[in-house]
């Protein structure tokens, strides 16, 4: 009997022991982020445009990154840092890993402190150079940052366990946003239109970006913007209006009859060509129109306004999308399915 007894002592203790020795669960795509991630929250971008996280780490790339710690080279930028959060938090219901969620806790602190007076996000923070400073619209990279902000003022998953103080600070955040958004959308004799790819942070007057970037109605960007205003429950009557006035916009610059599509064509540089055609039935938009007269507007990287896409370079031709059917699926079915809930 004392045997057994202290047989079944020695299995319980090594039980005991085997639990406070289990290591935590981890995700080796959480685990990189961890190193990408900036002292003060926010991520960059590396290997091009949004960070690859299926490149492994190097000894090389770790040490680089730790030393990067500090750099103001934090976005918004291509779903960076908005993506990371949004992943560490799926991470965390996941495998219940602390680090994931202390992790994704700063990155949603960065977000609210990189919030500007006029209650938008600039493309990058800290850094404000050119640019970079502007609230950027651009790729969605506001919207983004909205949507997190959002789901956190509404206790939404997976940010139910996210610390209730940034929750708090996420609902004056939003409303901030949201004022932002009206505040934004152009006036042109009087009408309201849609937005820019990017506003002045200080007087919220459309601003270009990058030389093939101007100044412009956005026919792509204004799209994920109504897609946001519509999802507010209880819209107040100023977000109605900027909704149905941006949906009335996209309808009288559309461009029927009309396809866009990138083919390969050895005659040209890059080995492939974006070309215009008719299309029975079909409808495309513009990336960018010319501000007070809705005329679709293309530039190169000199930085010329060109009113075809054929007098613009072949590697911006082919490489950025000045036509698209970006607001059809709004127009066909969820607008009307908004529309019939708040008319």
């Amino acid at each position: 009997m004392k045997y057994l007894i202290g047989l079944m002592l020695i299995v319980a203790l090594n039980s005991c022991k085997a639990k406070q020795i289990d290591p935590l669960l981890t995700d080796s795509t959480a685990d990189k982020m961890l190193l990408y991630q900036r002292s003060y929250g926010g991520w960059p971008q590396y290997h091009g445009d949004a960070t690859n996280y299926k490149l492994p780490i190097t000894e090389e790339l770790k040490a680089k990154l730790l030393a990067d710690k500090d750099r103001p080279d934090a976005t918004i930028d291509d779903r960076s840092t908005t993506l990371e959060i949004n992943y560490l938090l799926d991470a965390y219901g996941n495998t219940k890993n602390p680090s994931y969620l202390k992790a994704a806790e700063l990155g949603i602190s960065y977000l609210l402190k990189a919030q500007n007076a006029a209650g938008g996000w600039p493309q990058h923070y800290p850094d404000s150079s050119g640019y970079h400073k502007h609230i950027t619209y651009n790729d969605n990279a506001m919207i983004d940052v909205m949507w997190i902000i959002k789901h956190l003022a509404e206790n939404d998953m997976p940010f139910q366990p996210v610390d209730a103080a940034l929750k708090n600070q996420a609902q004056t955040a939003l409303q901030k946003g949201i004022e932002c958004i009206l505040k934004t959308q152009v006036v042109e004799d009087g009408n309201l239109t849609v937005w820019c790819a990017q506003h002045d942070s200080q007087t919220l007057l459309p601003a270009s970006a990058r030389k093939f970037e101007p100044a412009s109605l956005s026919g792509s960007e204004s799209v994920g913007i109504v897609r946001f205003l519509m999802s507010i429950d209880q819209p107040s009557d100023e977000t109605k209006t900027a909704i149905r006035s941006a949906v009335q916009w996209f309808d009288k610059v559309k461009i029927e009859g009309y396809n866009v599509e990138l083919r390969k064509d050895p005659s040209q540089p890059t080995g492939r060509d974006r070309v215009i055609f008719k299309e029975a039935n079909s409808t495309i938009w513009a990336r960018f129109y010319e501000l007070g007269t809705n005329r679709p507007i293309f530039m190169g990287r000199e930085g010329v306004v060109k009113y075809s896409l054929t007098e613009i370079e072949n590697e911006r031709r082919a490489g950025y999308g000045f036509y698209g059917k970006w607001p059809e699926k709004l127009l066909e079915k969820e607008y009307p399915k908004w529309e019939a809930k708040w008319q």
